[in-house]
């Protein structure tokens, strides 16, 4: 498996990522940022299909989730009451193409995206052999 995820024991233990991704792959994908380009306004709705867009955009280039070395999820407004439906439509997307991806992962809040109709966006870098 050309990516092994890792979480220290010294550091904090996250259930819905990994700290580290070690690559021994010799091809990267990147994906540019996802959104959901017909969805409604609702941030749930938004990441389940983003993450589906990414799964969509790995598939093609012969991937999956377990070949994820990185995800950055770009909301913008971000307030911390606004993880639960983040993690619901991440959840719901899991659920939706039949795997789980817990690559190390970073959230950050924006002060807006390409159109204000999005409400997430997510950027995912992949290897495989």
């Amino acid at each position: 498996m050309p990516v092994t995820l890792i979480n220290p024991d010294a550091l904090p233990q996250i259930d819905v990522y990994h700290h580290v991704a070690v690559a021994s792959g010799t091809k990267t994908i990147y994906l540019a940022g996802q959104v959901a380009w017909d969805s409604a306004p609702d941030l749930a709705l938004q990441t389940e299909q983003a993450y589906v867009n990414v799964h969509t955009a790995l598939k093609a280039a012969g991937a999956g989730f377990k070949d994820l070395t990185r995800v950055r999820v770009y909301v913008p407004n971000w307030t911390p009451d606004m993880m639960p439906e983040l993690l619901k439509g991440i959840e719901n997307a899991m659920k939706k193409v039949g795997e789980t991806a817990t690559p190390p992962a970073t959230l950050i809040g924006v002060a807006s995206l390409d159109v204000p109709e999005h409400l997430v966006e997510v950027e995912a870098t992949a290897v495989i052999d």
